[in-house]
């Protein structure tokens, strides 16, 4: 039998520990948002032979239609309630749709055969390769729309509002609205009054070969390079738009008048929110200064209240203005919690790490979004990252039940992908290609054929296709979980000789007579945990010190017990690996 001590703590350093929980207990009906994200072009791809660097007749694409209601309540099922659709907006690409009316892009300035999905070519359209019929690309996409919804789930798309690509050229914007730079006075290199920033009398020439591409006067890189010449490293594929700020006359803001970008972003905003989507991924919404936001976000809101704002960000010094003041409902938690797991599984920081990243963001915790893949990131399996997926397991527990806020999984990631492939311009880095026409195995033998069973998959896979599929539903299934207060037991245990606190990490959750009590192993051995749970922990999640907890692990099955008496609470964990032991109060000595 496990059972729980209580031990005074005298002159503890603590953080979370001794204040208990940093979020506020919800309503029961509240829930946690947990998003797949997915690349269209290559979910639905069942391509087998990949050609490197291969075109769209090569190496086939996946279209709007791949996502089916099976497909989409398959989705569903393993957990998720929004879904992020990334490479919607059409953008620039190497393959020739000019037959539709739409202009050729430069192969020069396009990376990869397919093109970077944050290159956009035109705001008011969507992506030609994924339509079955080009020429009822929208309406396919919306139709897509409404089979999400259909399927219980709410649909997210990026927003890119800092950069366009470099032949950017509206062919499908409603009457009357003024294309990007057709107003511009290209002697200038900043007005207000301009779209792009300029570079009078030179010449587009980055030093390496963009075949007939011309551009004169040269504009402004999207990441912020103010030279006719950026490097094969730099966004050079795309120009970067004007926002009022004079970055070439020591970055002064003119925000007096509203600069004419603000108003025609802020219709695209609105454009996209009229189409029923719940919610925008904005990329790089920090490189577009927080006045925009902060007028643009209320007023698109003001229509559609429900949509929700997710900024890519990752300067922490710039959280909190752009949630106080720009309004954003959540934003990327990259270096802050997905840095420290990263570096926790590699061994170059200690699990009690996680304790010390959460206090830093404790008054806006519920305002960042957690993840350990996306479409920028390395793969958990691949060798940069932890080696494996089951790697994975321990930091997934964390990222999903750690807090009440949201969750990110990366589409192929509950099925251990790896990204292997040097695919074309995307090297073989361990990320999963954004530039190039590609499939995934391991998605093909999951979908295989539209019927969305185990019966391709490995043994692995299954396992880790469970383990998420299990994970993920008690998020939102438990109220501890999804609504519930926090007591983090780290700083209780630092200096107990039966508690690794390098590679063991463990915290409560509780909500009303129900105490879920997390512990996970980051080790590559096994470890017992021999926990110190002190009576202010139990008092904060409502226990008192006469009883008998009788617990399950959630994940397994397994039954687990507790008596508060006079021992610590004792219990192994196997190698990367957790437990999410639920006990009720159900028995009084």
């Amino acid at each position: 039998m496990n059972s729980i001590k209580f031990i005074p703590m005298v002159g503890c350093f603590c953080i979370l520990s001794c204040t208990g929980s940093q979020e506020p207990a919800m309503t029961q009906d509240s829930s946690k948002i947990v998003i797949y994200q997915v690349l269209p072009r290559i979910f639905g791809n069942d391509s087998i032979n990949n050609v490197f660097n291969g075109t769209i007749t090569e190496n086939g694409v996946g279209k709007f239609e791949d996502f089916t209601s099976r497909a989409l309540d398959s989705i569903h099922a393993l957990g998720f309630n929004h879904i992020w659709y990334t490479g919607i907006i059409s953008h620039a690409t190497q393959t020739d749709y000019s037959q539709f009316g739409l202009p050729a892009n430069s192969p020069g300035i396009v990376k990869g055969k397919a093109g970077s999905p944050y290159a956009i070519r035109d705001y008011y359209d969507v992506n030609a390769d994924l339509a079955v019929d080009v020429s009822k690309r929208m309406e396919e996409f919306d139709a897509l729309v409404n089979r999400t919804h259909e399927s219980d789930m709410k649909v997210i798309i990026d927003f890119i509002p800092n950069h366009v690509a470099r032949e950017y050229n509206s062919q499908m914007a409603p009457e009357g609205v003024v294309g990007l730079g057709s107003l511009d006075d290209t002697t200038k290199g900043f007005s207000i009054k301009n779209n792009f920033y300029y570079l009078p009398g030179e010449k587009f020439q980055p030093g390496f070969d963009i075949g007939s591409y011309t551009e004169i006067p040269a504009k402004a890189t999207g990441n912020d390079v103010f030279s006719a010449s950026p490097s094969i490293d730099d966004w050079y594929e795309t120009i970067k738009l004007n926002y009022g700020i004079d970055y070439q006359n020591g970055k002064m803001n003119h925000f007096d008048t509203i600069p004419a970008t603000w108003t025609q972003m802020k219709d695209i905003l609105l454009f996209w929110a009229n189409k029923n989507i719940d919610g925008y991924r904005v990329d790089m919404a920090e490189m577009v200064p927080v006045e925009f936001w902060e007028w643009a976000i209320p007023q698109v809101k003001k229509e559609y209240p429900d949509l929700i704002f997710i900024a890519e960000i990752y300067n922490p010094d710039s959280y909190r203005d752009y949630i106080k003041k720009g309004k954003f409902d959540y934003l990327y938690d990259k270096v802050g919690l997905y840095d420290t797991l990263k570096y926790v599984i590699q061994g170059k920081s200690p699990a009690s790490s996680i304790t010390l990243n959460a206090e830093k963001l404790a008054d806006i915790e519920t305002n960042m979004l957690n993840f350990l893949e996306n479409n920028d990131e390395q793969r958990i399996a691949s060798p940069d990252f932890a080696g494996s997926s089951q790697a994975g397991i321990p930091m997934m527990i964390v990222s999903s039940t750690y807090g009440t806020n949201p969750m990110l999984v990366y589409f192929g990631q509950e099925l251990g992908e790896s990204a292997p492939d040097a695919e074309g311009f995307n090297g073989a880095d361990g990320r999963t290609t954004i530039f190039d026409y590609w499939s995934l195995p391991s998605i093909q033998a999951w979908r295989n054929n539209d019927t969305y069973n185990t019966e391709k998959l490995t043994t692995e896979q299954k396992d880790l296709q469970a383990f998420y599929k299990k994970l993920l539903n008690l998020s939102n299934e438990e109220a501890a979980i999804s609504n519930g207060i926090r007591y983090d037991l780290t700083n209780e245990n630092i200096g107990n000789s039966g508690y690794d606190e390098r590679k063991v990490f463990s915290y409560l959750r509780g909500y009303q007579d129900e105490v879920i009590l997390t512990v996970v192993n980051f080790d590559t051995i096994p470890q017992t945990a021999d926990i110190i749970i002190t009576p202010k922990a139990l008092a904060a999640m409502g226990l008192p010190n006469d009883v008998t907890l009788h617990g399950v692990d959630l994940l397994t099955g397994k039954a687990e017990e507790a008596s508060l008496s006079s021992s610590n609470f004792k219990t192994n964990i196997a190698p990367h690996a957790g437990k999410l032991i639920k006990f009720k109060n159900t028995k009084h000595k």
